[in-house]
């Protein structure tokens, strides 16, 4: 996704709502992990909460121990719902930024084939393109509201935030220039 890697914030909606405490690519605002400037955009200009607020990194299942300290990744069940804080690598930090909190740690999603194929194509793509397959991901919802539920709720919400695009099952949507 092109998009991503210059630098824009997508809204992402595909399948059925999720269930649970964090959003897993299905109810999701993506971003660029290795520009260390989209914490302060998603934080500000999208999000509308306090700039130190982290954000998760999604990453390809079979990749995370590139990226993370967490050796056999793949066997780590509850890696797959960001339930665990592991270690960025040291040589990975600078990589992405945007995930890496201030204390070299990410609260990382593992994100397999079989559970989310589009979604992980989306990264497997961007990794392909990039060299980095890891996405900031962070739920597709405003300060103070509900993760958004309906194709309706997505709309509203990315028309008020300053996301850029949103793809909306097989659509897409982005705002025209100068329009936040």
């Amino acid at each position: 996704m092109d998009r991503l890697q210059d630098g824009k914030v997508v809204g992402w909606v595909q399948g059925r709502f999720e269930w649970g405490p964090r959003a897993l690519g299905n109810r999701s605002i993506l971003a660029d992990p290795r520009r260390a400037e989209m914490k302060d955009i998603v934080n500000t200009k999208i999000k509308f909460r306090e700039p130190y607020r982290p954000f998760a990194p999604s990453v390809l299942v079979e990749r995370a121990q590139e990226y993370f300290v967490l050796p056999e990744a793949a066997n780590h069940y509850p890696a797959r719902f960001m339930l665990y804080v592991v270690d960025v690598r040291d040589e990975k930090r600078e990589a992405i930024p945007a995930v890496t909190h201030v204390d070299g740690t990410g609260r990382l999603q593992t994100v397999r084939k079989e559970v989310s194929p589009r979604y992980y194509s989306l990264i497997e793509t961007f990794g392909r393109a990039t060299g980095v397959p890891v996405l900031l991901n962070t739920s597709f919802n405003l300060k103070g509201e509900p993760i958004v539920n309906t194709p309706q709720e997505a709309f509203y919400t990315f028309a008020r935030s300053g996301m850029d695009c949103l793809v909306l099952e097989d659509y897409w949507i982005e705002k025209a220039k100068g329009i936040t």
